[in-house]
C-alpha cells in the first residue's frame, strides 16, 4: 500500500512499498490524512477505536502501521508479538459498531517485525462507525489531518439524516402564517405549477396544489416555503441569512493602508431571492475591474470574476446548504481577499458523491423540495448544471477552475483571481524571499500556508523545511516540532 496525492492506492504490499512509505514519514516528521503510526514494540496501544473509527468514516480508508515509534525521529522499533498484535487488532475491530473488517499484512524491515491493518471506508450509509464500548455519540470520530477527533453531534446527525431520509426544507414551521406569504408571488408560483404541472391542476384546489408540492403541510408552511414566500423569514430564524465581507488582505485580520479591516461588510436577508441578489451585488460592488482595449480601440470592462459563475454559486449555497435545527443559527458566509473569493455554507455534500466528482456526476439533493420550488420560479435550473457552468465561465474568463472543499460539515467554493500578484508564476527564491519578510514576526503554519497560496505539503518540505536547514528560520518551540501552537520566525 502506498499513498499517491493523498489518496491510498491498494497494491501488493511488501517491505519495498512499507519502507518507502516510512521513509517519506520520516522526512516530513509527520503522520498523514490516512496513515496513523503505533509504537507497539513493548506492548499493545491502550486503544485504538479512534483510529479505527476515523478511518472507517472517511471514503478511501486507512492504514495503521504498528512498530513505528513517531517521537523523536518516527525510529522502526518492530512489534513485541506479531501474532498477539493480529489478535488485538481483530478483537478491537469486533468492538466497533459496524464491525470492521482490516487487511492485515507482516512485513520485516531492517530485521523489525511491522504489522500494517488497512482499513476501509465504510459506505455512507453504515457511517458512523463507532466503539460500541461507549455508544455513537462518545464512540464517532474523524480524521482531521494526522489526527482522529470526536465528532459532533451535527457530524453524527447528518449521517443519520441521510439514512433515514429526513428532509429539513419539509419541516413543519407553525409559527408563520400564510396570509403574510408574499401573495403575488406565491400566484406566480402557483400559475407555474399548473402550467407545467398540468395533472395538478386538473380539479384541485390552490390549497391543494400547495401540499402536494410541499410548500404547506396541513394547511401549515413548510421551510421550503417560509424561505421562498415569507416576506422575512428571519423573524423566526435570524441567522438564516447571508454575511458578506471585503478584506484589504489575503486573510481576515489583514490591515489596509488606512488601518481598515473591512472594505466592505454586509449582511442579506429576506427570501431566497432577496439574499441571492443581494450577495451576488455585493461582490459585484466589491470586484475589480479590468479594462480591456480591443485591436479596434473599444473600451470592455472585465470584472474580476464572471458574474454568471458567482451567481452559480450563491444560489447552490443557498438550495444546498443544510436547514437543520444544528445549522439554522450559521449564515452563509461569503469572504472577499484580494486574490480569491471564498463561499461558505453549512452541510457537507449530501449522499455518496465524492468532492472529487462535483459536476461529473448527478448528485443527491438535500433540500428537493426548495429546489423544486425556484425551478418553477425560474430562479434555478435543477439539471445539475450550476456546477459545469461555473467551470465554464471560469475557464472563457481565463481563471482556474472553481476549488471546492468539504470540512467538519462545512462546504467551501473557492474562485481565483489573476490580479494579485501572489497568485502569478514565482520561483522559489521569490517564495523564500516572501516567507522570510513575513515571518519577522512569528507566523504559524496556517498563515504561511494561507501567505503562498499552495498546499500545506509543498509549503512546508519545500520551503520551509529548507530555510530552517539554512538557518534562516527558526522554531519558537523547537523541542516540540510538530506543536498545533508552533510558530515561524526569520533569524
Amino acid at each position: 500500500m502506498i499513498l499517491t496525492s493523498g489518496i491510498i492506492e491498494v497494491i501488493k504490499l511488501d517491505s519495498n512499498a512499507l519502507l518507502s512509505l516510512i521513509t517519506e514519514l520520516q522526512e516530513q516528521k509527520s503522520e498523514r490524512q490516512n496513515v496513523e503510526l503505533k509504537s507497539c514494540a513493548l506492548g499493545f496501544p491502550k486503544k485504538i477505536y479512534d483510529a479505527l473509527s476515523s478511518f472507517s468514516n472517511q471514503d478511501n480508508g486507512g492504514i495503521i502501521i504498528f512498530g513505528i515509534q513517531e517521537k523523536p525521529d518516527f525510529e522502526i522499533v518492530g512489534v513485541y508479538d506479531a501474532d498477539d498484535v493480529q489478535k488485538k487488532i481483530m478483537e478491537n475491530c469486533n468492538q466497533m459498531e459496524p464491525k470492521v473488517r482490516p487487511l492485515i499484512n507482516i512485513c520485516t524491515i531492517n530485521e523489525k517485525i511491522i504489522v500494517a491493518a488497512e482499513i476501509p471506508g465504510v459506505e455512507i450509509n453504515k457511517r458512523p462507525v463507532f466503539y460500541a464500548g461507549v455508544g455513537r455519540i462518545k464512540g464517532s470520530y474523524i480524521r482531521v489531518g494526522d489526527a482522529d477527533e470526536p465528532m459532533s453531534e451535527y457530524e453524527i446527525y447528518s449521517y443519520e439524516a441521510f439514512r433515514k431520509r429526513i428532509r429539513e426544507d419539509q419541516r413543519l414551521v407553525d409559527r408563520v402564517q400564510i396570509e403574510l406569504f408574499d401573495q403575488q408571488l406565491l400566484e406566480k408560483y402557483l400559475q407555474a405549477v399548473k402550467h407545467e404541472r398540468k395533472n395538478l391542476s386538473k380539479n384541485l384546489s390552490d390549497e391543494q396544489i400547495l401540499e402536494l408540492m410541499g410548500v404547506t403541510f396541513s394547511n401549515k408552511p413548510t421551510l421550503a416555503g417560509v424561505l421562498v414566500f415569507s416576506r422575512y423569514p428571519q423573524t423566526f430564524f435570524s441567522q438564516l441569512c447571508i454575511t458578506c465581507v471585503s478584506v484589504p488582505g489575503t486573510e481576515i485580520g489583514s490591515i489596509g493602508d488606512e488601518g481598515e479591516r473591512f472594505i466592505d461588510n454586509k449582511r442579506y436577508t429576506g427570501p431566497i431571492t432577496d439574499m441571492l441578489e443581494g450577495a451576488v451585488e455585493f461582490i459585484r460592488r466589491n470586484s475589480r475591474t479590468k479594462t480591456v482595449i480591443d485591436e479596434n480601440g473599444h473600451r470592455k470592462d472585465k470584472p474580476e470574476y464572471p458574474m454568471l459563475a458567482v451567481r452559480e454559486a450563491v444560489l447552490n449555497a443557498l438550495v444546498h446548504r443544510d436547514y437543520s435545527m444544528y445549522t439554522e443559527n450559521i449564515p452563509i458566509s461569503i469572504e472577499m481577499y484580494r486574490d480569491r473569493l471564498e463561499i461558505k455554507n453549512s452541510g457537507g455534500l449530501y449522499g455518496n458523491t465524492p468532492v472529487q466528482a462535483l459536476g461529473s456526476v448527478r448528485p443527491e439533493t438535500r433540500n428537493a423540495i426548495l429546489a423544486n420550488i425556484l425551478e418553477l420560479l425560474k430562479i434555478t435550473e435543477n439539471r445539475y448544471s450550476g456546477i459545469p457552468t461555473i467551470q465554464n465561465e471560469l475557464r472563457k474568463a481565463g481563471l482556474p477552475p472553481a476549488e471546492f472543499s468539504v470540512r467538519r460539515g462545512e462546504f467551501t467554493v473557492v474562485f481565483r483571481n489573476n490580479i494579485f500578484p501572489q497568485e502569478l508564476a514565482v520561483d522559489k527564491n521569490s517564495l523564500e524571499h516572501l516567507i522570510l519578510t513575513f515571518c519577522k514576526e512569528p507566523k504559524s503554519r496556517q498563515e504561511i500556508v494561507a501567505l503562498v497560496g499552495k498546499s500545506r505539503y509543498y509549503v512546508m518540505k519545500e520551503l520551509v523545511q529548507p530555510l530552517i536547514q539554512k538557518g534562516l528560520l527558526a522554531m519558537t518551540m523547537p523541542e516540540k516540532p510538530q506543536s498545533s501552537k508552533q510558530k515561524f520566525y526569520s533569524v
